[in-house]
């Protein structure tokens, strides 16, 4: 393996755009593919993605285009940046277009329905590579803040320690600090998990509870976290670090988080529709939190709190009955 020289992001939403704008800062030569002109353009010509990331200007070296088959032409560093319930979708259009010897990085954060496959799985199973070339990259990744060059800490897994180490170097700059990590499940797990369990502390902003109540949550929802990847064989110091506590953290609390957001427009009363119509971006909890919940059950793990926050966004359960429920389980239960 050399170093990374060309990478091309596929996907320009807020984390692909961001992901980008942290590759071009650490030196790279990066191409930014879009489904659209007009993005694509707005990229390259006036250095902005306004619809995606208001307000911050995107390095000169940074450029866009609609034709992926041209981006990917020679990249060493392919970057997924597309939402986990498309991946499949779009890497089968995308996977003969794909070097052989290529670095593929997914920053998506979800479990696959039906399949119930992590997206390393989909990517190995569409593309046909082998695990050691997939690397993943999570932990508190609030797009518009990395954007906006707050320093963040993050964690590349791959199974592979030198492709670990190859992208941890591709990425690193002055603002964005990378750790690597071999426990790809355990990475893949945490960043999934903690999208429903965000939903969940939105829902209880949106009903007006206080900090024992969140406190409370936040804590059993690292035990359910935890429970699931030890079950599917995860290292358990993974969920207390940057991809497990520092992921969940930040995307409870922040009103920056999607999920965070979606989940308190649910609190309210809204319907399902009003709180999509309100973020207007993908809260992968929604979708993440029907596989997780199957997942659990398919290895007959426990998780309460993803059992409910299911109920509230697709069997219309009330929030505050989910709340009810969940405080009046059996004391035996985990």
């Amino acid at each position: 393996m050399t170093d990374i020289k060309r990478a091309v992001v596929l996907g320009a939403g807020s984390w692909g755009t961001t992901f980008a704008k942290v590759l071009a800062d650490a030196g790279r030569e990066v191409t930014l593919v879009a489904r659209r002109v007009e993005v694509a353009e707005a990229v390259t010509e006036r250095h902005v993605n306004p619809d995606y990331l208001p307000g911050i200007r995107l390095p000169d070296g940074l450029s866009a285009t609609t034709d992926a088959a041209d981006a990917l032409a020679g990249a060493d560093l392919v970057v997924l940046a597309v939402p986990s319930q498309t991946l499949r979708q779009n890497l089968t259009d995308w996977a003969g277009l794909l070097d052989p010897s290529a670095t593929l990085v997914s920053l998506a954060k979800g479990i696959e329905l039906g399949t119930l496959r992590r997206m390393s799985e989909v990517v190995v199973e569409v593309t046909g590579v082998p695990e050691s070339s997939i690397a993943v990259v999570t932990g508190p990744n609030l797009a518009p803040e990395i954007a906006d060059e707050q320093p963040t800490a993050s964690v590349v897994a791959c199974v592979d320690p030198a492709r670990a180490e190859l992208v941890q170097h591709a990425v690193a700059n002055r603002y964005f600090r990378p750790y690597t990590n071999v426990d790809v499940v355990g990475c893949e797990l945490g960043g999934a998990i903690k999208n429903v369990i965000a939903l969940a502390y939105g829902m209880l902003t949106g009903l007006g509870m206080g900090d024992n109540t969140k406190a409370t949550l936040v804590t059993r929802g690292l035990a359910e976290m935890a429970r699931l990847g030890e079950k599917l064989g995860a290292d358990s110091r993974t969920f207390s670090g940057l991809a497990g506590l520092g992921d969940l953290v930040a995307t409870c609390a922040s009103p920056l988080s999607r999920n965070h957001i979606f989940g308190e427009h649910l609190g309210r009363g809204d319907s399902l529709a009003a709180a999509q119509r309100a973020t207007r971006q993908t809260a992968e909890g929604v979708k993440s939190c029907r596989s997780i919940r199957d997942l659990a059950r398919r290895y007959g793990v426990e998780m309460p709190i993803t059992e409910q926050v299911e109920r509230v966004c697709h069997e219309n359960v009330p929030p505050r009955v989910a709340v009810t429920e969940l405080m009046s389980r059996d004391l035996s239960a985990e």
